[in-house]
C-alpha cells in the first residue's frame, strides 16, 4: 500500500502551481554558486517574507526554515543528493551520490519537508554517472512510496565540458524531452526539467512528463529576459519555476519572487511582470 502523497504536494503547491527557491547550491561544491549565499540565516529570513512557495535547500541548512513559527512559511523541499558535475574543470572520475546512503529519505522526514529532489544528470561520455543516478532515483522511489513522500527528479542534459568551461545546459528539445520521459517512467511526482532552446517546443516536455513540470533556472540572466523567457515556458503548460541565482543573487530577491509570483499564479505577462518588480 503507498500513503498518500497529496498532503505534501498540497503544501507544495497553491491552486497547482508553485515558485520553488532554490538554495540548495552549497552542496556542488562551486564556489561562484555560493555568492549571496553568505549568511544563510538573513538570506532565507528575507525570503520567508517574500513569500515563495517554497524554498529548497539541503539538510544542514534546512533548520533555518523549520525552525520558523510562521504557520504559512514556504514548504520545504529538500535536496537529498550531490554530484560534481557543476566544477568548471572536468574531474577524473564523475559521481552523483544520495546524501545518505542507508535512508535516503530520513532527512527529508525529519524536518518535514513537502518533496524530495534527485538528480537525474545526462553528460557527455559519462555512463557510470548516468547509472548512479539511475540507482539513486531507484533507491528513492521506494522510500518516497513506503513513506508518501513527493519526488520530484531533475533531468539534466548538459553539453561537453570544454564547449563553454564548464559543464552547461544543453537545450536541445529531442534530448530534454527524452531524459523527460526516463524520469516519468521512474515514477517522478514532479520534474524540474531545463528550459528548450525555442520555448515553443517545451510543451513537448511538458506532454512527456505526464506530472507537473517547473523549469529550471539554472545561471544568472539579465532580469527582464528571464522574466520575459518565463512567461513563454508558462504559457506552454509548466506548472511553475524553480529559480536559485536569478533570485539570491539579484540586490532584491523579494521583488523578483513578487514579479514570478505574478507570472505564475496570476498569468501576469513578462511585461507586467517587469512592472511588478520595479515597483517592488
Amino acid at each position: 500500500m503507498r500513503l498518500s502523497i497529496k498532503a505534501r504536494m498540497n503544501r507544495m503547491f497553491t491552486n497547482g502551481k508553485c515558485l520553488d527557491v532554490a538554495l540548495d547550491h552549497g552542496v556542488c561544491n562551486e564556489p561562484s554558486f555560493l555568492a549571496g549565499l553568505e549568511n544563510m540565516p538573513d538570506v532565507v529570513d528575507a525570503l520567508i517574507r517574500a513569500r515563495p512557495d517554497a524554498i529548497q535547500m539541503a539538510y544542514g541548512q534546512a533548520d533555518l526554515l523549520q525552525a520558523r513559527p510562521e504557520k504559512d512559511k514556504p514548504a520545504l523541499v529538500m535536496r537529498i543528493d550531490m554530484g560534481n558535475p557543476y566544477n568548471s574543470q572536468r574531474h577524473r572520475v564523475m559521481w552523483s551520490l544520495l546524501q545518505n546512503a542507508d535512508e535516503p529519505i530520513i532527512g527529508a522526514l525529519e524536518m518535514d519537508a513537502a518533496c524530495v529532489v534527485v538528480n537525474l544528470f545526462m553528460l557527455p561520455d559519462e555512463p557510470e554517472l548516468f547509472r548512479q543516478c539511475v540507482e539513486n532515483i531507484s533507491r528513492v522511489r521506494a522510500a518516497c512510496h513506503r513513506y508518501g513522500m513527493p519526488l520530484m527528479i531533475e533531468p539534466l542534459v548538459m553539453l561537453p565540458n570544454d564547449v563553454r568551461g564548464g559543464y552547461q545546459v544543453d537545450g536541445d528539445a529531442e534530448k530534454i524531452i527524452t531524459l523527460v520521459r526516463l524520469a516519468s517512467e521512474m515514477g517522478a511526482d514532479i520534474i524540474k526539467a531545463d528550459p528548450t532552446e525555442h520555448a515553443d517546443d517545451f510543451h513537448k516536455v511538458v506532454e512527456a512528463a505526464r506530472v507537473p513540470v517547473l523549469v529550471r533556472g539554472g545561471g544568472k540572466e539579465d532580469l527582464k529576459v528571464v522574466l520575459n523567457k518565463s512567461a513563454a515556458l508558462l504559457n506552454t503548460g509548466a506548472r511553475g519555476l524553480v529559480y536559485g541565482r536569478n533570485i539570491y543573487q539579484h540586490h532584491n530577491p523579494k521583488a523578483v519572487v513578487g514579479a514570478l509570483m505574478a507570472l505564475i499564479h496570476n498569468g501576469a505577462s513578462g511585461d507586467e511582470a517587469w512592472d511588478i518588480y520595479n515597483r517592488g
